[in-house]
């Protein structure tokens, strides 16, 4: 019976409280939806929290190691092809199965997955695990970020036309929520640079809390647009499938053209790693200004697929660094990925 009374705590460390979070922010805006002068109010408090994110994430950068980055070319280049070429071409492989089994909008919100950058602070985390070149994995998944800023919108419109709100006032938006504070905070990082890395755990709490209001924001108004009755089990069971498929692909893309382009190991980690994520922190904000009322059900298979690749990447994390030799490197410092947002 000593398993059976251990359950419970195992059941605990299985649980990710944020994939709770998530859900239950779901069911709250599906419950009390912000509408009128309230859904005004928490969209503003949603930008407002994500401009604040970003301009703490630019301040937390080291501009030195942004630079350094540079002379790894050929990895961002790898990373890059993975994250803005690869998965557009994998989602537009699937739109056979429009409207079969995937309805207009879940199928815009697969496109829009896949055009959105990779992500920075798990990518950071899973690297670190697995021993790879952390320097490499900040820069990459930096670069990413801020590429993303103009090439998102480029393929989002590209791939999924005139449901998107592509226009110059869309493209200063993300420009204003995103970017300025991003460079405002490089630009103060010399005098708040120390604090930030000294109280990083408030900034993990901003940087959750900043998701989770742009994910109530984003299903209220789905609430309010009645877009959740295109929403059926079996649909949401060939999404899931469709985001695992797609994982798996970069992930065995990625290691693969690693290899054979003659990257060291922890290298090869880098690319896997940074060229197979995508970016909750950053997709979202972007779904908001590009789709408007329709994000809601447009973000659902980022959130499935950002939660895929945390749970797998984690699994691959942690037996790639048991396969290194204690001779060849200091242990492995535990990074925990329970929160991790951007």
């Amino acid at each position: 019976m000593t398993w059976l009374s251990s359950w419970p705590g195992r059941l605990r460390r299985a649980v990710d409280p944020y994939v709770v979070a998530l859900l239950g922010t779901v069911v709250f805006a599906a419950l009390l939806p912000a509408t009128g002068g309230a859904a005004t109010a928490v969209g503003h408090a949603a930008d407002i929290a994500i401009g604040l994110l970003f301009f703490l994430y630019g301040a937390r950068l080291s501009t030195r190691e942004a630079l350094d980055g540079l002379r790894q070319w050929k990895l961002h280049l790898v990373v890059g092809a993975s994250t803005f070429a690869l998965f557009p071409l994998l989602g537009l492989a699937v739109g056979g199965l429009v409207p079969y089994l995937l309805s207009e909008q879940l199928y815009m919100g697969l496109l829009f997955l896949c055009a959105v950058p990779s992500t920075v602070q798990s990518s950071i985390a899973l690297t670190s695990t697995a021993r790879g070149n952390v320097p490499a994995a900040i820069c990459a998944g930096t670069y990413s970020s801020l590429a993303g800023m103009a090439v998102t919108p480029l393929l989002a419109a590209w791939l999924i036309g005139s449901a998107v709100s592509f226009s110059p006032h869309g493209l200063l938006t993300i420009v204003t929520e995103l970017l300025l504070p991003f460079l405002a905070g490089q630009f103060c990082r010399r005098w708040i640079g120390e604090f930030i890395g000294r109280h990083k755990r408030y900034v993990g709490l901003l940087d959750r809390f900043s998701i989770l209001l742009v994910v109530y924001t984003a299903f209220s108004r789905g609430m309010a647009e009645g877009i959740w009755q295109q929403m059926t089990p079996a649909r949401l069971l060939v999404l899931l499938g469709l985001a695992a498929a797609l994982l798996a692909v970069a992930l065995g893309t990625t290691s693969f053209a690693a290899r054979r382009l003659g990257f060291s190991h922890e290298d090869r980690i880098t690319i896997v790693f940074c060229g197979s994520n995508k970016s909750l922190a950053t997709g979202l904000p972007m779904a908001a200004v590009l789709f408007g009322s329709s994000a809601g059900l447009v973000i659902l298979p980022l959130m499935l697929f950002h939660q895929l690749q945390l749970m797998v990447c984690a699994v691959i994390a942690g037996r790639w660094s048991r396969r290194t030799s204690p001779a060849a490197a200091a242990p492995a410092p535990r990074v925990s990925l329970r929160g991790t947002a951007t």
